[in-house]
């Protein structure tokens, strides 16, 4: 089983006429493509449980990359979350999916699995086998992906998911400054890790000396070091390992220097990566240190500008050789059983480079054109093709291959400010003195809640500010229905009127899209946005936005997929012939168990497509 995240039909079908997909189209022969459905919302996390559980998002949990306490309205990660019972027990961490995954079942039966980095995986499962986990894995920071850019400039502030560190450059001695690395329990800041930079005698290169693994690392101007192995003391008799690249991106007059989010170290993780826990480290003796952390590809550095598209790819293309040297690894190894690896590169290389396949994307105003751009997205699809070759290599008559994308994708040209629609339909009120815009803050911290029926965060849909649920809640549970209904009919077909065109294909209540014990815990309102458009920035972060209701996307981050799940269904090979018509997602837990000889789940709501 090889995931290609996010593969796009319009894009693989061309590609497999014109021949560029010649391993794809060894599965496929004449029939092409084979189209999936993906889950409500069509976003990763939820997709892959999907795939890996055989059921909808309210089976497993997942509707979202983040999520919110009712209680007091926090808004944090929708994958897993930490529990601490006592001050005297350590953190643990909790998987938010739940449910019976596929290598549950066949641990169950005897049946080994190798499940390379599928999401919401952390912490990892204990199965039969070996797992590395995928997306879900944070940064040391405990973040999404947080970076550190160095630089003397004085009025340098951070960006999204950064931290800035101030440099004292005289452009010819040494600097003496550190990174950053775990939250301290006892202080704001965090921990720190020293290092010292050092101009080398060969122009355009620095070395950064520290204590940690090698002593000394020279990094070229413009590209990417090896890994430096770090270690943070958190107490007398405790530490915390972590890796981290550097990228220079201007050595004189002054440095400029830019540090990757801090992995956790795959021989001494944090926490448990890895089930066993020492296959993270087994790996990592045979292929070299690699990227842990869930999103392996450095897009807020790309966003944010501080490294270059090129500079991106360059990254990118070291994720390919990580993920395919752990896969080869694995193959050799695999006599019997599931073997999954997810390749989520070409979903990440979409996001950030959508705008290159169209001129008129607003996130191309102001910037250079850059031709070579163009065919990135289409490379990626290529080195996909590529990897199905790998491992046809490892296929015999008694294999069953399966390539899947967990959904397609589409541009983002503009936003649509959800809590300002909310706003101005009288369903949601702003703090007295409060205006929609800055003042209004993020994280739903402008929401007066006593005069609050309904809001929005994630990029799924909102929620209704329940009694009995949420810490405030004024939406009696009687008048719950009535209102979901209401907001969902006066959503669906909502226009922006400045494209001339329906930006809002539907809304639905919570109780049309999902079944299962988590429910209660999904968005009362599911939208389902029309291709080229999504959820606001501002919105998703429970902001309320001033201006226009829709508004232009001007970010790097061009492409998306959490549109209306009909218009992004993802794609699906096989080497043996299969049921084509109506494939969904939920039908491959069932196809894999039945080609093992494992009966489905009883909660599994797929069924074999063989």
């Amino acid at each position: 089983m090889i995931g290609l995240d996010g593969l796009e039909p319009s894009i693989v079908d061309p590609m497999l006429a014109r021949g560029d997909l010649p391993n794809l189209a060894r599965l496929s022969g004449d029939a092409g493509a084979a189209r999936v459905a993906t889950t409500a919302p069509a976003q990763t996390p939820v997709a892959w449980s999907s795939f890996a559980t055989g059921v909808n998002p309210g089976g497993h949990g997942v509707f979202d990359f983040l999520r919110r306490d009712p209680k007091s309205y926090r808004i944090d990660s929708g994958l897993n979350h930490y529990e601490q019972k006592s001050a005297l027990l350590p953190p643990k961490a909790v998987n938010q999916r739940k449910g019976e995954t596929i290598w549950d079942r066949l641990s169950a039966a005897g049946v080994p699995s190798t499940v390379l980095r599928c999401p919401c995986t952390y912490p990892p499962d204990r199965l039969r086998g070996s797992l590395l986990a995928g997306m879900g894995v944070p940064d040391l920071r405990g973040g999404f992906g947080t970076s550190s850019y160095y630089t003397a400039e004085p009025d340098a502030s951070p960006r999204e998911a950064e931290n800035v560190v101030a440099l004292a450059d005289d452009g010819r001695s040494p600097i003496d400054t550190y990174l950053l690395g775990p939250r301290n329990p006892k202080a704001r800041d965090g921990l720190r890790f020293d290092i010292q930079l050092a101009r080398a005698a060969e122009p355009g290169v620095l070395t950064i000396r520290s204590a940690g693994e090698p002593r000394e690392l020279h990094v070229r101007e413009g590209e990417w070091s090896g890994w430096l192995k770090v270690k943070f003391k958190i107490g007398p008799l405790q530490a915390t390992h972590g890796i981290v690249r550097f990228l220079l991106i201007r050595r004189d007059p002054t440095i400029v220097l830019y540090a990757s989010p801090v992995n956790f170290d795959p021989a001494s993780p944090l926490f448990p990566i890895s089930s066993p826990p020492d296959f993270a480290k087994k790996l990592a003796d045979d292929v070299g240190r690699f990227h842990t952390a869930g999103f392996v590809e450095d897009h807020n550095g790309l966003i944010n500008e501080r490294i270059s598209e090129e500079q991106f790819l360059a990254q990118c293309d070291d994720a390919w050789r990580e993920r395919r040297a752990m896969m080869e690894r694995e193959l050799a190894r695999l006599d019997s059983g599931l073997f999954y690896c997810l390749f989520d590169t070409p979903d990440r290389v979409q996001h950030m480079l959508w705008r290159s396949r169209e001129p008129e994307h607003p996130a191309n105003r102001g910037r250079d054109s850059n031709p070579a751009l163009a065919a990135a997205i289409e490379d990626q699809y290529r080195r996909g093709d590529e990897v199905v070759g790998q491992v046809l290599d490892h296929v015999d008559d008694r294999t069953l291959l399966i390539v899947l994308s967990d959904h397609g994708f589409s541009s983002f040209q503009r936003q649509f400010h959800l809590n300002s629609w909310l706003h101005r339909e009288g369903l949601l009120a702003l703090k007295d003195g409060l205006s929609p815009g800055h003042g209004a803050g993020e994280f739903l911290q402008g929401i007066d809640w006593d005069r609050t029926q309904a809001y929005a965060m994630g990029l799924g849909g909102l929620f209704l500010n329940l009694q009995g649920r949420e810490g405030r809640g004024i939406v009696r549970p009687g008048d719950a229905g009535a209102l979901r209904r209401a907001i969902a009919d006066r959503l669906s077909g909502a226009r922006d009127d400045e494209r001339g065109r329906v930006a809002v294909r539907s809304a639905r209540p919570r109780d049309e899209v999902y079944s299962g014990p988590y429910v209660e815990e999904a968005p009362d309102v599911v939208v389902d946005y029309a291709p080229g458009h999504r959820v606001s920035w501002s919105s998703s972060m429970g902001g309320v936005a001033d201006g226009p209701l829709h508004e232009d996307n001007v970010k790097k981050w061009s492409g998306d997929h959490c549109i209306d799940p009909s218009a992004a269904p993802g794609v699906l090979f096989m080497n043996r012939p299969f049921r084509r018509d109506g494939a969904r997602l939920l039908d491959l837990a069932p196809t894999i168990l039945n080609a093992l000889g494992v009966e489905k789940g009883p909660q599994m709501e797929g069924s074999p497509l063989r």
